[in-house]
């Protein structure tokens, strides 16, 4: 059987989705590193969790990309690291906003093509994004 291919619109769509994954993988990674003192001990082990997902997430939209006749991008997104944790967590929720918006966009192309895998995958990483969303706008109410 033949590998389905997509619209360039989807590709890349799913090309910015593994930017922005690598991205955040990143900079969530960099901040847990970088992150001292008693106000970042609780949130350092949530950011690194964090990016671990966000690692896994960019290798699945890769493998989805290359199957549907994509090459993914080795590039991520711009990285801001923050220089406190109120700049670093506020920056980490914007840029999961952006993912929210973005993964709704790639359902909708996907759904539209009739590409049902590409929209079930982007349905449950959705959650997660919603998920992480949730975890920096908590965080950020005691800050």
């Amino acid at each position: 059987m033949k590998s389905p291919k997509a619209s360039k619109q989807l590709l890349d769509l799913l090309n910015d989705a593994v930017a922005r994954e690598l991205q955040v993988s990143v900079q969530y990674m960099w901040q847990h590193v970088q992150w001292i003192g008693v106000s970042g001990f609780a949130v350092k082990d949530e950011l690194k969790k964090i990016a671990i997902s966000e690692m896994k997430h960019a290798e699945a939209i890769a493998e989805r990309l290359v199957y549907l006749g994509g090459k993914p991008t080795t590039k991520p997104s711009p990285i801001v690291v923050g220089d406190n944790l109120k700049e670093m967590l506020q920056k980490d929720k914007k840029d999961e906003e952006g993912a929210i918006d973005l993964y709704r966009k790639i359902i909708e192309v996907a759904r539209k093509e009739g590409d049902e895998v590409t929209e079930k995958m982007f349905q449950e990483i959705l959650s997660d994004e919603e998920d992480h969303h949730d975890t920096f706008t908590g965080l950020l109410e005691d800050l």
